[in-house]
């Protein structure tokens, strides 16, 4: 067997473990590399790659997609073990995946992004963004959860916010951190003395006492981001307001597996804490960040020889 079945094995085992079946990556990858084979090659390139993709006779250039879909994902993985393996483009058919790396904000640009808000010069609306990006950035809440908060779904005695009619129609509850209530409170207690008798039911509200819309915050963001010096880190990976959600999920898994602890017995409470319909919508950041591919397959490394 060649060095490059082996390593389709090994990434298949991987990500099987993680709640993949992928029979049909099976299928393909290991053709795929019987196609390299037969070309003499050793390491995967973005021309084989497409050649072999688009090589079927009689097939749709959604269908080469899905091939070619299936060898990039393998040869993320295989770059970090044999450099000189290329990841074909994402774009590079008609119907390929388009999805947006997430941008993994660090401890340190999290707080510039706060301290780029707390400078706005107007001192509600300085509040206001100052503490709906905190809260993002600590819960992993959904922005339009976010902005859609009433005054009354914040319970600061029971240390609880309420997250009415989300995604997928469901309510749920959010446990808060001491901390993260004295923020809301503080906010509250700025924002109705501003506000006095113009105060409406948002808990997050614009100078004049409406609602936050999607579209400011995301402007305002995007302008803080500048001010940060928070820059993309490639064409699909720059900094959104949505990636404080992925930077909460991902920094809650990399904590678990510095800790081993066991990620299948805990990610359901982290699917149902950030409101998952399904674990696979949680595992998928397992995937898609390579601190996090690198921690898993260390843990099934370390297993396979507990077992050996």
């Amino acid at each position: 067997m060649s060095d490059l079945h082996v390593a389709v094995d090994d990434y298949l085992k991987l990500r099987r473990a993680l709640g993949h079946k992928l029979a049909q990556h099976d299928r393909l990858l290991h053709d795929f590399v019987e196609f390299l084979n037969a070309r003499g090659a050793v390491t995967i390139t973005t021309v084989l790659a497409v050649e072999w993709a688009s090589g079927p006779a009689g097939t749709q250039p959604r269908w080469w997609a899905i091939r070619l879909n299936a060898v990039r994902m393998f040869a993320k993985h295989r770059q970090a073990t044999d450099p000189a393996t290329e990841v074909p483009p994402a774009d590079q058919f008609p119907g390929s995946s388009r999805r947006v790396e997430p941008f993994i904000y660090t401890d340190t640009q999290i707080r510039a992004l706060l301290a780029a808000a707390g400078r706005i010069p107007t001192p509600l609306k300085a509040a206001t963004y100052e503490t709906l990006i905190g809260l993002l950035a600590v819960t992993g809440m959904r922005v339009g959860e976010a902005i859609g908060l009433d005054r009354t779904d914040l319970d600061p005695d029971s240390r609880v916010l309420t997250i009415r009619d989300a995604k997928f129609g469901k309510t749920r509850h959010v446990p808060l951190h001491p901390s993260t209530i004295d923020a809301l409170v503080d906010y509250g207690h700025l924002r109705d003395a501003t506000l006095g008798a113009a105060r409406g039911e948002a808990l997050f509200v614009s100078t004049v006492g409406t609602r936050i819309v999607y579209n400011n915050l995301h402007n305002m963001f995007r302008r803080l981001t500048r001010t940060a010096g928070i820059t993309a880190r490639s064409e699909r990976c720059y900094p959104r307001i949505h990636c404080l959600r992925h930077t909460f999920a991902v920094k809650t898994l990399t904590g678990w597996y510095r800790d081993g602890l066991n990620i299948d017995a805990r990610v359901h409470l982290l699917s149902t804490y950030l409101g998952h319909a399904d674990p696979a919508s949680t595992y998928w950041y397992l995937e898609a960040t390579p601190e996090l591919l690198g921690f898993a397959a260390d843990r099934l490394d370390t297993a396979a020889g507990v077992l050996s």
